[in-house]
């Protein structure tokens, strides 16, 4: 089965933190994991995951977008964290370029109006900035990723 982590801008250190955290889940249940995101978020990833324990398969977002659209990637599950509205729109560009299952994975101080805009996705929300503990709770609440896929 294949994930896809769908990251935008790291400008809230919460998103790295839960990203290699779901990498590590996603890789312990047989996922082959792949992040996309800008430069500045896989840049983080990859200082924070020199080893490449968790985080196996890297590409740029632009071009994560161009695969799906042109049928050249499938996925099984796709997590888009979401801080902002372009978060929500990553979300339905996929949603419209693939059949995975989705995951909503929202942060920030003002996370209803994100939650609300979510529409029929898999949501872990939290209210988390800089502290990952509370999304980490929430991402702990999933028992099984793979029974999402079937």
């Amino acid at each position: 089965m294949k994930a896809l982590l769908l990251m935008g801008c790291p400008e809230l250190p919460v998103q790295t933190a839960a990203a290699l955290y779901i990498a590590n889940k996603l890789n312990l249940e047989g996922f082959e994991v792949t992040v996309a995101g800008n430069k500045a978020a896989i840049s983080l990833l990859l200082n924070s995951d020199p080893e490449k324990h968790y985080i196996k398969k890297v590409m740029d977002l632009d071009r994560c977008i161009g695969a799906l659209a042109e049928k050249k990637m499938e996925i099984d599950l796709c997590f888009v964290f979401i801080h902002s509205d372009s978060g929500i729109s990553y979300l339905a560009t996929v949603k419209s370029l693939s059949k995975a299952k989705t995951v909503a994975v929202i942060f920030g101080k003002e996370i209803e109006p994100l939650i609300e805009a979510s529409g029929d996705s898999v949501i872990i929300a939290a209210r988390a900035v800089h502290n990952p503990t509370p999304l980490r709770a929430q991402i702990d609440g999933v028992k099984s990723w793979a029974a999402l896929t079937r």
